[in-house]
């Protein structure tokens, strides 16, 4: 059985890991190295995690950060997975309360997918609702006839 990330067993608090606080940067160094080491012995561990039990017509993965993952949902799935990737500028996500951190920001965690991935679908998200909107509504057709 998979066993994923137990912030228990590390004394964590998982609520405050779920908000963008320095209490999860705190501890988010650490999170990356597990999942690493995860990640290093077995590349599927986190898909299979994320699959694991479910039957569901259509999934929306999210957050998915590294090429071997969308190369396993490819490998497991094939022309059925569309990638999606969702950009804003480094305008728009300082005034979103963004600081880089280095070794952080720039490991592969964070920039994994910036290389080596062509998406089917860009959605810029730079705070325009009405054309993020139009841009949705696009993407939700599509699915909706490929179903």
């Amino acid at each position: 059985p998979l066993t994923p990330f137990s912030p228990q067993e590390h004394g964590l608090d998982f609520q405050r890991l779920l908000d963008a606080s320095a209490y999860k940067e705190q501890f988010r160094q650490d999170m990356i190295r597990w999942g690493e080491e995860k990640r290093r012995a077995d590349p599927g561990y986190f898909c299979r995690a994320a699959v694991q039990g479910v039957a569901q017509p259509v999934w929306v993965v999210s957050d998915t950060r590294r090429l071997s993952d969308v190369e396993w949902f490819r490998d497991v799935y094939g022309d059925s997975v569309q990638t999606v990737r969702v950009v804003a500028t480094e305008e728009t996500r300082k005034r979103r309360n963004w600081v880089f951190v280095a070794g952080v920001d720039d490991a592969e965690s964070e920039c994994g997918l910036d290389q080596g991935v062509t998406f089917d679908w860009v959605i810029t998200n730079d705070g325009d609702e009405l054309a993020l909107s139009e841009q949705l509504d696009m993407l939700l057709q599509s699915l909706q006839r490929s179903l």
